[in-house]
């Protein structure tokens, strides 16, 4: 396979198929996977969820902004964030300097339909905050960091990885 000589990195919304679709796209370009998330649960030695309710979310983007600028991959690494991640402007524009930022854009009803209870699955997020605020104040942020952006609804994680390779006209 033909070596892209840029990093990937993936955005979207929790449960649109980051981490999921990012592995499968490193496996099949032969890249390197990098997922911010568990960056974040490894050096603080927790899960997302207990940061964000042991020490708020203002701590918590501080803990996703350092796990960000701390990749220091420059090629050929598919890189998942955090759903939260484009909260963090000088994260994000670290990652964007050996990279292509790539939006995984899914309908709230779809979103709704994946993810169970948002109280459990470490989203950052306001006490109180519905899914629908949090797509409303996030959703512009995504369209400001996204080079590209894939329409995921109705896609199966393989349908998705088709859609990049495609988008980034990559040779395989």
């Amino acid at each position: 396979m033909k070596k892209y000589m840029r990093n990937i990195i993936l955005i979207g919304m929790p449960a649109c198929g980051k981490s999921t679709a990012g592995v499968l796209l490193a496996k099949t370009l032969g890249a390197d996977f990098t997922d911010t998330d568990l960056i974040i649960q490894l050096k603080q030695k927790s899960t997302l969820q207990h940061l964000i309710d042991i020490n708020g979310l203002e701590k918590f983007k501080e803990y996703e902004n350092s796990a960000l600028l701390s990749v220091t991959c420059e090629s050929d690494t598919v890189i998942a964030t955090g759903g939260s991640a484009v909260f963090c402007d000088k994260g994000m524009r670290h990652l964007k300097r050996n990279g292509i930022c790539v939006y995984l854009e899914l309908p709230l009803y779809d979103i709704r339909s994946r993810l169970s209870n948002i109280k459990t699955r470490g989203i950052a997020c306001r006490r109180g905050e519905g899914l629908e605020e949090i797509y409303k104040e996030r959703e512009p942020l995504y369209n400001k960091y996204a080079d590209i952006k894939i329409n995921c609804e109705g896609k199966s994680c393989e349908q998705t990885v088709e859609k990049i390779i495609a988008a980034l006209n990559i040779k395989k």
